[in-house]
C-alpha cells in the first residue's frame, strides 16, 4: 500500500512540476535529459513503478524541488539550502591546480573516466625544470609540492584500471614550443626536454591516458577536472567550485566531450604534432 501510495504521489507531484514548467512532456523530457517514453510511463496511471534515482535527480535538479517533496516524503517544495550546499561546494585555499586533495577526489573515482582540462600542461607530463619555473614565486605552493603531486599523479596514471582524457588547446601547446606568454622566461633547452618527456609518456601511458588537442579559434574551455559520475571541479585561482549534482557533472560532461568532437590533434597524432614542434625550435 506504501508503495502504490508513493507512486500516486509522485505521478501528481511530477505532473504540477510539467505544468509549472509551461512545457509541453516531450519539452519538459528533453530539459530534464529522460526519454519521452520514459515520462509517459512515469505519468501513466497503470504505472506502478517510481523512476530511476538519477531521473528523480535530475527532475529535481531541473525544477529546484527536494527529492523528498517528489516522493511525497515532505509539504515543502522548493530545494532546501542544505542540498544546494550539497550539490555545490566551494573548496578554498586552493594553492594551484595541483592541489594535494585532487589526489583524494582521484583515488575516490578509480575506476571510473577522468576528464581533465589543465590550466597550463598535463601535471603528469611535466618535467622538474618546468614546474620550478612555474611556482618559483610562489609564496603558497613550492616545486618540491608541485613535483611531489605530479610523481603521485604518474603512478596513479600507471594503475591499470585507470582512465584518463585530457584536452589542451592546440596553441597553447605551439605558445609552450615558442617560449610566448607564461613561458617567456623558460630556456630553450628546457622547452626541448619537456616536449622530449610529453613525447615518451603519451606513446607510454597510451591507450590509459589520451591526450586530444582542439582549436582555441573554435573552442573554450576554463581548467577543470571531471571525477566520473563523482564530482566535478572548476579550478579558478585559489578556489574550487566543486560540483556533486547529477545534471551539473552531466553537463560538464558534455562540455568536455564536444571539446572531444572538436579536437584537431588525436591521441595517436601527439607523438608526431610534438615531434615537428621540437624540429621548429
Amino acid at each position: 500500500m506504501w508503495r502504490s501510495q508513493t507512486v500516486e504521489r509522485f505521478r501528481q507531484r511530477l505532473t504540477e512540476v510539467i505544468e509549472r514548467s509551461g512545457l509541453s512532456q516531450s519539452a519538459f523530457a528533453e530539459r530534464v535529459k529522460i526519454d519521452r517514453s520514459t515520462l509517459s510511463q512515469l505519468l501513466s496511471p497503470k504505472n506502478d513503478r517510481l523512476p530511476r534515482a538519477d531521473s528523480l535527480v535530475a527532475i529535481a535538479l531541473s525544477e529546484n524541488v527536494s527529492v523528498d517533496w517528489l516522493l511525497g516524503l515532505s509539504a515543502e517544495g522548493a530545494m532546501g539550502t542544505e542540498v544546494m550546499q550539497q550539490m555545490l561546494e566551494i573548496e578554498r585555499d586552493a594553492r594551484s591546480p595541483t592541489d594535494q586533495r585532487l589526489a583524494r577526489w582521484h583515488e575516490e573515482a578509480a575506476g571510473y573516466k577522468i576528464r581533465y582540462v589543465p590550466a597550463t600542461l598535463p601535471d603528469v607530463l611535466k618535467i622538474e625544470q618546468v614546474i620550478e619555473y612555474e611556482y618559483r614565486d610562489s609564496a603558497a605552493f613550492t616545486p618540491e609540492q608541485s613535483l611531489e603531486v605530479t610523481n603521485a599523479k604518474l603512478v596513479y596514471l600507471r594503475r591499470p584500471e585507470t582512465d584518463m582524457e585530457v584536452c589542451n588547446s592546440r596553441q597553447a601547446i605551439e605558445a609552450f614550443a615558442r617560449g610566448e606568454g607564461l613561458w617567456r622566461g623558460l630556456g630553450v633547452g628546457a622547452r626541448k626536454a619537456q616536449l622530449k618527456r610529453m613525447i615518451e609518456l603519451t606513446a607510454e601511458l597510451y591507450p590509459t591516458f589520451r591526450w586530444f588537442l582542439y582549436d582555441a579559434k573554435q573552442r573554450f574551455s576554463v581548467p577543470l577536472i571531471i571525477f566520473g559520475p563523482k564530482r566535478a571541479a572548476i579550478y579558478v585561482g585559489q578556489m574550487y567550485l566543486v560540483f556533486n549534482g547529477v545534471e551539473h557533472i552531466r553537463l560538464l560532461t558534455n562540455h568536455f566531450d564536444d571539446l572531444i568532437r572538436a579536437a584537431v590533434i588525436q591521441p595517436t597524432g601527439q607523438g608526431e604534432f610534438l615531434k615537428k614542434l621540437l624540429e621548429g625550435l
